[in-house]
C-alpha cells in the first residue's frame, strides 16, 4: 500500500501482456519481471492507443489496498510507483501497481473456475463448493469489501487456488479490486448519494450478479464487523494521494460512496 514517488525509469518494460477491461473503453496492461528469482508484476490504469492513460484503476487498488489492511483482510499488496514508461514507442510518466508473487516454493496455482470444474459434484454450486472446501469465511469477507468498494470483477480467474508439492490448498490473498469505486465514471461530481449506493451487475463466479444482494448470503454472526473509527479509516485510505495521482474531485466522490456503503452494510448487519 505504500507509494514511491521518486519517478523510476521502468521504460524497460514490456507491456505485451493485455486484456480488454470490462465493458469500458481502453484496455488494461500488465508487465512482469523477475528480481532476485522472485516475479515482480506491474499494471496499468486503463490504456487508450490515441488517448494514453485514461484510468485510475491503479490508485483505486492502492485504496482497496488499504481497506483491505484496516478491515483485516488478507490481500495481497500493491504498491503505487511513480514510473517512466514505454509503449509503443511511445513515452508516459504516470503511476503504476508493482505487487510481488505471493506463492510459497513449491506452490502452483490455478483459477478458481478451473478447479471448480474438475472438481465440483454434479449440481452443485460455486458457493456450496467453496462451503465444501471450507471456505465460507475468506468468501464472506469477498463479498464484504467487493460490496464496500463495487468491485465490477470478480469473475472465476481473480480468485485463485494454491496447490503445494503434498497437495495441500489454500485460497490465495485477495487481489485485483482495481475494476471498482468510480473507474468509469467521467464526471464523479454529479453522482448523487442513490448513484453512488446503486447495486449495478457485476461479474462475479460466486454470488448472485450484484455486492448488495451478495451480503444477504452471509449469515448474521458471520457478518464482518467493521472497525469503529470509520472517519479516520476513510480518510487514510487517500494519505499521500494528491491531485497529481487522482483529482480531488474522484476523491471525495469515493470517499462519500465508502462511507455510504460502510453505513448501509452496518445497517444491514444489525437488522439480520
Amino acid at each position: 500500500m505504500q507509494i514511491f514517488f521518486d519517478l523510476e525509469d521502468l521504460r524497460y518494460l514490456d507491456w505485451s501482456k493485455t486484456r480488454h477491461s470490462s465493458g469500458t473503453a481502453g484496455t488494461l496492461l500488465k508487465a512482469q519481471e523477475i528480481i532476485n528469482g522472485r516475479k515482480v508484476y506491474y499494471k496499468l490504469s486503463r490504456f487508450d492507443t490515441r488517448k494514453g492513460i485514461i484510468g485510475h484503476e491503479c490508485v483505486n487498488e492502492i485504496i482497496a489496498d488499504r481497506l483491505l489492511t484496516s478491515l483485516g483482510i488478507e490481500h495481497l499488496d500493491y504498491e503505487l510507483v511513480h514510473a517512466l514508461i514505454l509503449i509503443q514507442g511511445e513515452e508516459y510518466e504516470t503511476y503504476i501497481c508493482r505487487s510481488y508473487d505471493y506463492k510459497k516454493a513449491g506452490e502452483k496455482k490455478i483459477a478458481l473456475d478451473a478447479f471448480y470444474e474438475v472438481m465440483a459434484e454434479p449440481g452443485e454450486s460455486s458457493l456450496d463448493f467453496c462451503k465444501r472446501q471450507g471456505w465460507l469465511e475468506y468468501i464472506y469477507n469477498m463479498f464484504t469489501i467487493d460490496y464496500l468498494i463495487l468491485n465490477r470483477d470478480r469473475h472465476g480467474a481473480n480468485i485463485e487456488v494454491l496447490k503445494d508439492i503434498e497437495g495441500n490448498i489454500r485460497l490465495a490473498p485477495l487481489f485485483d479490486q482495481g475494476l471498482s469505486l468510480l473507474y468509469d465514471t467521467r464526471e464523479p461530481e454529479k453522482l448523487t448519494k442513490k448513484e453512488l449506493l446503486e447495486d449495478i451487475k457485476v461479474m462475479d463466479f460466486i454470488g448472485s450478479g450484484y455486492t448488495f444482494e451478495n451480503l444477504s448470503l452471509i449469515p448474521q454472526k458471520k457478518m464482518l464487523k467493521l472497525p469503529s473509527n470509520k472517519k479516520e479509516i476513510i480518510t487514510s485510505l487517500f494519505d499521500g494521494i494528491d491531485d497529481s495521482i487522482m483529482k480531488k474531485g474522484y476523491c471525495d466522490k469515493i470517499c462519500e460512496m465508502i462511507s455510504e456503503r460502510w453505513k448501509l452494510y452496518e445497517v444491514l448487519r444489525n437488522k439480520k
